[in-house]
């Protein structure tokens, strides 16, 4: 039986009872983990399923078979409370603003509102929100503009993605950092950040700097490196001081290294492949970062610990909280 709390309380009163949280110096959970250097587990938020009622279906049905019905698609509080139902993970993250920006902020922003009732004030943090922003090198001031955006919403931290060297994860974490503590975000531009936070404008304003640059903050990066340009030049990537956590874009890598054959069939390299994602972790490994992979069933994830890394992005659902509590056995937590 899994580990499920269904009342917002009862899930609160798990995390203050868990040895983790008996450490916790910062509001922001995933900094002490990383301080501490242990291995973190998170799930794609839950999200209505794709197709009407949704927001498109995930398959598509059998030639001749009857269309199943519509499901209702659930309101962003709702949403949130199943969010906050698990309280074993240690974060929630977000992909949807990597693509169509402008679409995935105005669907994330309901949710944060939802996470805003569901959630008592002070206590958001304990399910800090990860979430993808949309690729710096295109246009690094409107990257900067839609970080502090997405940071405005209250989120704990920024995933860039696509990176293909440490100019940009540079250009990336000043759009983190208050022009203040020598960055670009505007210092009087704190949108529902505060709030969501339960603390006062000059609080968090004080607190909302990028750790470790800054070993009080509480903004954590995370740096996706997905291209054959990207791991040309990962380990200066890597090198860049303020990355929490450094991935290998396994999904992407794998269309990198792929080819179609003379029957039009996709055909990965796995070898390559396997050797890319190697090369992130190596590169991780000499800069001392945390290294992170998509661990989607138990036996991945038991793979992918024992290769050395150890902050893990999983899908939402059964199959996803099993490989969370796998995840937590093998790191004793």
């Amino acid at each position: 039986m899994h580990l499920r709390v269904l009342a917002t309380m009862a899930v609160l009163l798990a995390f203050a009872a868990a040895p983790d949280a008996a450490a916790q110096q910062h509001l922001n959970p995933l900094v002490d983990l990383h301080a501490a250097r242990k291995a973190v587990f998170g799930l794609y938020a839950p999200a209505n399923p794709r197709g009407r009622g949704g927001r498109g279906r995930a398959g598509a049905p059998v030639s001749g078979a009857p269309e199943a019905p519509a499901t209702p698609a659930r309101t962003p509080a709702e949403l949130a409370k199943d969010a906050v139902g698990y309280a074993l993970s240690d974060y929630l993250f977000d992909g949807g603003m990597e693509g169509n920006f402008d679409a995935g902020y105005a669907t994330f922003s309901e949710y944060m509102k939802g996470m805003m009732a569901a959630v008592p004030d002070g206590q958001r943090l304990r399910f800090p929100f990860m979430v993808k922003t949309h690729r710096i090198a295109e246009d690094p001031a409107l990257a900067a503009a839609r970080i502090g955006r997405q940071l405005n919403l209250g989120v704990a931290g920024i995933v860039f993605v696509g990176v293909e060297s440490a100019e940009e994860v540079k250009a990336g974490l000043a759009a983190m950092r208050f022009v203040s503590n020598g960055g670009l975000r505007p210092d009087d531009d704190l949108g529902d950040a505060p709030a969501y936070w339960g603390l006062t404008p000059q609080q968090y304003r004080a607190r909302a700097d990028l750790w470790p640059l800054n070993p009080r903050g509480e903004l954590v990066n995370w740096t996706i490196v997905e291209s054959r340009e990207g791991l040309a030049h990962v380990r200066e990537i890597a090198a860049v001081p303020g990355i929490g956590a450094l991935f290998p874009g396994a999904g992407t890598l794998r269309q990198v290294f792929s080819t179609t054959d003379a029957t039009g069939r996709r055909v990965t390299d796995e070898a390559a492949w396997e050797a890319a994602i190697q090369q992130v972790l190596a590169a991780c490994k000499e800069f001392n970062v945390p290294c992170g992979f998509p661990a989607n069933t138990p036996e991945v994830m038991e793979q992918r610990y024992r290769q050395g890394f150890r902050v893990f992005v999983i899908a939402w659902g059964d199959n996803g909280f099993r490989t969370v509590e796998a995840g937590r056995k093998l790191a004793g937590r």
